[in-house]
């Protein structure tokens, strides 16, 4: 499985550099297209799973102003 997240970006917001420093830090790594990052489970992801990784990625991200949204899907 793999979550696949999208950020929006505010002017008022942190930079997108620190963003991208605190969510590689995190595993997830920066892609080009529809989406700005994955993250690859490495196998199934439960529910409870994808909603912590959620939680960790908004304390992370607390404070720089930026949205986001996570996307997760079964391996393609």
């Amino acid at each position: 499985m793999k979550s696949y997240l999208v950020v929006w970006f505010s002017s008022e917001g942190g930079n997108p550099s620190e963003v991208n420093r605190r969510l590689t830090a995190m595993g997830f790594q920066a892609m080009q297209g529809a989406y700005d990052y994955v993250y690859d489970w490495g196998s199934n992801a439960g529910i409870d799973d994808i909603l912590q990784i959620g939680d960790r990625v908004q304390l992370t991200l607390k404070g720089l102003d930026v949205t986001f949204k996570i996307e997760t899907v079964g391996a393609r």
